[in-house]
């Protein structure tokens, strides 16, 4: 996949505007990219006019902020070497699954393409990382899995967990310790009375665990239904 001369922060901007989207429908707000990169809104405001400027994103005032296809490929070809990055720290150097984001985001703009098309070899082309989220391929091309969140589902949904958020470190600690991973069975037994918890099933046999889970971890499972449809696939 092809790199551009840019800067990291504008490879910052275009992955993070993507990874809003890669699993909603709804296009990202100035605001909401502010909370997501830690910034004040006005640095905001600045880098997506260099942004609109260089023709990696559509914005108008007070408007959604949209990629471009050129936005569009550069933000893939940044997720396709943080995502591999990812894996690789995770299958050879014994990071966890909570470790490698923070390190991957340093890696991502001081690699060359070489490097990063060696390590996806090295790896065997992995199609997904370590939370699940779907590894672009050499040309731009990623298949999202047909998942839904977990807190979505009605009681008797069945599936597997398909993706796992990386957003809160201390959460994916939370599940590990739970043995809640990728590819884990889950039925959605229903939600306790008065707001309570959502009741969920792990596991399937006799190593099958009832679960109550908070909003906030419902929200960060991803359920890929065991009589879902083909996924979803996105090109640059």
């Amino acid at each position: 996949m092809k790199t551009f001369p840019t800067s990291s922060s504008v490879e910052d901007y275009v992955k993070v505007i993507y990874a809003f989207t890669e699993w909603q429908d709804k296009p990202i707000t100035s605001s909401q990219l502010a909370v997501r990169l830690g910034v004040a809104n006005s640095s905001v405001s600045e880098m997506v006019r260099k942004l609109r400027d260089q023709g990696l994103v559509d914005h108008r005032p007070y408007s959604a902020i949209r990629l471009t296809p050129e936005g569009l490929r550069l933000a893939l070809a940044m997720t396709r070497r943080h995502r591999l990055l990812e894996t690789y720290l995770v299958r050879e150097l014994g990071y966890s699954w909570d470790e490698v984001h923070d390190e991957a985001e340093l890696l991502e703009h001081a690699v060359s393409d070489t490097f990063i098309e060696r390590l996806a070899e090295r790896l065997g082309h992995p199609v997904r990382d370590p939370h699940g989220d779907p590894i672009p391929d050499a040309h731009g091309a990623v298949e999202a899995p047909p998942a839904r969140r977990l807190l979505e589902l009605d009681a008797g949904h069945s599936g597997r967990i398909a993706r796992i958020s990386d957003e809160n470190p201390d959460l994916l600690r939370y599940l590990s310790a739970e043995d809640i991973g990728l590819d884990a069975a889950v039925e959605v037994l229903g939600r306790k009375p008065f707001g309570g918890p959502l009741a969920v099933r792990v596991g399937s046999g006799p190593s099958a665990r009832t679960l109550d889970l908070g909003d906030e971890i419902a929200a960060a499972l991803w359920v890929h239904s065991e009589h879902g449809h083909a996924g979803c696939t996105l090109s640059a």
